[in-house]
């Protein structure tokens, strides 16, 4: 069976990649086609690709579109339509916001597309740049946009068959495509053996993973953190970091991006994680931070409310203030030593059914199911 596997953008390593890698270990012969591709922006996961035979589309020989394809994203079904896939039994694309589900496959190709989010920026979500506030941008953006809406909804009718990483991803396609979705959560790497997490009860400190963008609200965790004083790592970058940066006080510290080795330290030695996204389609960072036995305080919005459950794996806010946050953060500090020990007993076994082994096992059986369907 020749099987091709299709991923929006290959500049940057985060939970769409983990799909992908967790993708190409269950079908290793398959090809990989992608729009562009950076090694340089994976950082020190640029090694997980080094053997595979990665196939970049036309636009990545243009002279500076690999540095411009987002405010160019005009470009995107030209990009999607001009790879020609004959002869490929299976198609699975891997796909979100570079929309690589609007594919065309032959009649004989079954695609199966795995759904991270619709693209934020074409259905009034909050994206990584606030791009509406300046009036040409604005304008140039409502142009293409309208049309890009049209083709997204097209290319969501090409799909055979649709996975999704939530329940909250779900009810998004069928808002916006009028198409129905299973759900297989993404893999999340689950540390092995780590049974014993209750040495947080005496940590001091509160920890966030994510990308530094708009949409991640990291401002509002870093407020709170100088407004009460209590201490909280950040890790990872993006372009607000210097914002974020200027804004932070003496509690707060940068650890940029780290190895999987050095993220394992800084999960180990927490007391809580803290996670302020809105709308996010599901929220892999806190799964990780449950899987080392951290409760999670996020803000009580999108796929987090799947996964986080109020006073058992962790607390949920209901207001994007420092003081909604500093409330949760209150509550698990009062926690005696007993039921803190319970609340990290719960996360741990929350994250056991978002592993990697998981994700495999019910993507390998969904897609024979799907092949069988179709013979």
């Amino acid at each position: 069976m020749k099987i091709a596997i299709v991923h929006d953008v290959l500049t940057e390593f985060g939970g769409a990649e983990r799909v992908l890698v967790a993708l190409k270990d269950l079908y290793p012969e398959a090809d990989v086609y992608t729009s562009f591709y950076n090694p340089a922006g994976l950082g020190s996961h640029r090694s997980l690709f080094d053997n595979w035979k990665i196939r970049t589309s036309w636009a990545q020989s243009v002279p500076l579109l690999p540095q411009l394809y987002s405010p160019l994203r005009s470009i995107t079904p030209l990009i999607w339509e001009s790879i020609d896939f004959k002869g490929y039994d299976l198609v699975i694309s891997s796909s979100g916001g570079y929309m690589s589900k609007g594919i065309i496959t032959r009649p004989e190709t079954v695609h199966i597309c795995y759904f991270h989010h619709p693209p934020r920026y074409l259905y009034y979500y909050e994206t990584a740049r606030e791009w509406r506030k300046y009036k040409l941008i604005e304008i140039y953006g409502n142009l293409i946009n309208h049309n890009l809406r049209l083709w997204d909804y097209l290319g969501s009718q090409r799909v055979d068959h649709f996975v999704v990483n939530s329940e909250e991803t779900k009810r998004r396609v069928q808002k916006f495509y009028r198409r129905d979705a299973d759900v297989i959560y993404p893999p999340v790497v689950i540390p092995q053996n780590f049974t014993t997490p209750f040495h947080h009860a005496s940590s001091s400190h509160y920890l966030t993973v994510s990308r530094l963008s708009r949409a991640k609200h990291i401002d509002l965790l870093i407020d709170a953190a100088n407004k009460y004083r209590f201490e909280l790592r950040v890790v990872g970058s993006g372009r607000d970091m210097q914002r974020l940066k200027s804004i932070a006080g003496k509690t707060v510290q940068f650890m940029g991006n780290v190895t999987d080795a050095e993220l394992e330290g800084l999960y180990t030695n927490a007391r809580g994680f803290l996670f302020a996204a809105v709308d996010e389609d599901f929220g892999i960072s806190p799964i990780e931070a449950m899987g080392y036995g951290l409760p999670v305080i996020g803000y009580n919005s999108g796929g987090l409310k799947e996964t986080v459950k109020h006073g058992v794996n962790g607390f949920l806010f209901n207001e994007l203030t420092p003081e909604s946050l500093y409330e949760q953060v209150q509550v698990l500090e009062k926690l005696s030593t007993p039921k803190y020990q319970e609340m990290s007993a719960s996360a741990l076994k929350q994250s056991a059914q978002y592993s990697v082994e998981n994700f495999k096992k019910k993507m390998a059986a969904y897609v024979t199911s799907k092949l069988t369907r179709s013979e």
